[in-house]
């Protein structure tokens, strides 16, 4: 049974929730990637600060600060796109397809209330940015990508930068990753008109997922799953959001 959590009042929604968000003025190439990386995330922090609705804490938990700080984003967008990379706003990367916004990113990583003992399986790899930035902090992360080129360009950079508790599977990953569940999280990237059901069967009770769930013509909800430990299911709505369709045959 799913019990639907009604989403918290937000008054005033800020501008800095929806796709194109609010963006970081970059100087071309004078600053070295970690400094434009740190004013990134102080950026981050500050919106991430007047939401405290959606975490229930004015700050992003310090180990998702600490990967989100680490993750070297101009390694994972296009040459075309590296003078744009420390933007807080998606890019581009091929496809159709986009690398999130690092505003979303870190709220959706820090929602999923992960540790150094967690195995978090991710549908949608894309560029590979959100599994890095998962890899920073899990155990295990293993992630599925349908349209092949991304998901081989994904792995290699992954590989490149050293994230070794990395996996990455070109395939549909509605289906989950039977043979490596349960998951203690599970992040999905990309938006559907439902939970896939194989998804909940593959969460560990005590886990969440966050997923964008909603018409893939307008605005999502960004919704938390947890499941309980008797199995039963409970959904929250957090924030209005634009993501990509779930592809594949389902």
């Amino acid at each position: 049974m799913i019990e639907r959590i009604p989403s918290r009042g937000i008054p005033n929604m800020p501008s800095i929730i929806l796709p194109v968000l609010c963006c970081f003025a970059l100087t071309g190439t004078a600053a070295e990637p970690s400094d434009e990386r740190e004013g990134l995330m102080e950026e981050v922090r500050r919106d991430i600060a007047t939401l405290p609705e959606m975490l229930d804490e004015e700050r992003l938990d310090p180990r998702v600060d600490e990967a989100m700080s680490r993750v070297p984003r101009h390694e994972f967008v296009p040459p075309e796109a590296r003078d744009r990379a420390y933007a807080n706003r998606p890019l581009p990367i091929g496809h159709g397809q986009t690398i999130s916004q690092p505003l979303i990113v870190a709220l959706m990583t820090d929602l999923l209330n992960i540790d150094g003992d967690s195995r978090v399986f991710e549908l949608g790899t894309g560029s590979g940015y959100q599994a890095a930035v998962l890899a920073e902090i899990a155990a295990e992360v293993y992630t599925v990508e349908i349209i092949p080129e991304l998901g081989q360009r994904a792995r290699e950079t992954l590989q490149d930068l050293g994230y070794d508790n990395v996996t990455v599977k070109v395939g549909d990953g509605y289906h989950g990753w039977p043979d490596h569940a349960p998951f203690d999280a599970i992040i999905v990237t990309a938006a559907g008109d439902h939970i896939p059901p194989p998804l909940i069967r593959q969460l560990k009770p005590g886990g969440h997922m966050v997923i964008p769930v909603g018409n893939r013509y307008a605005t999502q909800q960004l919704m938390v799953v947890t499941k309980e430990e008797d199995g039963s299911v409970r959904t929250r709505s957090v924030l209005p959001v634009r993501f990509v369709p779930i592809t594949g045959g389902h």
